[in-house]
């Protein structure tokens, strides 16, 4: 099994035939945090804010609050929600209240995106800083002019200047007229890792020719000896299928005035 977007804590640990070619949230998100301080090196004060009824919003904020005691900041508050919740004026007032300067969500689109429309329209003006459950174009239409400015960390870039990533990049934009988000990417590159070890393994031994336990067996250690050139940079994976990779980015919402449209950014 090869998880293409499976950030999580301990998912290779899952078992011997589990890899990911999505690299950690503990290895991506603090990326976010250094980009925001990159920013406004005066950031002091920090409140976080995190789906509790979503497993992976839950393992997400553990480590962006581990990020900001790591970085000297201070965590004023930790404000939970559901993602089903549409009305966070009570969270939203209560971490205001305690003027940070930066706010960190942990939640999905939906749920994510009114959080930060709430806090915009109720006067906070510092940076937020959006989980990997925002990083979709889905949440544009649901705080519109309001995402404005947001940042989230990604393991992706489409101007990745590999070979593989040029074509990937140019076939998705044909296709669906826009360029490739990052679970896109990941996708392709966990169909690319199989398909490549497949053919690593077939050419020393004819894999029709392997009884299926066997091929089974044979194929994980191929996958996880290989290494690959995917969209994502080059990777490779640790014995136990964890991801080993090199490229990772910060993205920021630009939004149109008008709310209509928008996209990501990269920063330098």
């Amino acid at each position: 099994m090869i998880g293409p977007s499976n950030t999580a804590k301990g998912i290779p640990e899952i078992g011997d035939y589990v890899a990911r070619v999505s690299a950690p949230v503990s290895v991506v998100a603090p990326n976010s945090v250094k980009a925001a301080l990159k920013q406004n090196p005066n950031i002091k004060k920090v409140a976080v804010f995190f789906a509790q009824n979503d497993a992976f919003s839950k393992s997400e904020t553990e480590i962006f609050q581990q990020t900001i005691k790591e970085q000297g900041l201070e965590l004023v508050t930790v404000q939970k929600f559901q993602t089903t919740d549409t009305d966070f004026q009570s969270q939203a007032t209560n971490a205001i209240n305690l003027k940070p300067d930066l706010v960190i969500i942990s939640g999905l689109a939906a749920d994510g995106g009114n959080l930060v429309r709430q806090l915009r329209e109720l006067g906070y003006q510092g940076a937020i800083i959006g989980g990997n459950g925002l990083n979709t174009s889905n949440v544009f239409a649901v705080c519109k002019a309001l995402c404005d400015g947001v940042l989230i960390a990604q393991a992706y870039s489409p101007e990745y200047t590999g070979e593989i990533n040029k074509a990937f990049r140019q076939a998705y934009v044909d296709q669906y007229k826009k360029e490739p988000p990052q679970f896109s990417a990941q996708a392709f590159a966990a169909v690319q890792v199989y398909v490549e070890s497949l053919k690593a393994l077939d050419s020393m031994n004819k894999v029709s020719k392997i009884q299926l336990p066997e091929l089974r067996t044979e194929l994980n250690k191929q996958l996880l000896t290989g290494k690959y050139n995917t969209p994502l940079g080059e990777i490779s994976f640790t014995p136990i299928g964890e991801v080993v990779q090199q490229d990772f980015y910060v993205a920021q919402i630009k939004m149109e005035k008008d709310g209509s449209q928008g996209k990501f950014t990269f920063l330098k």
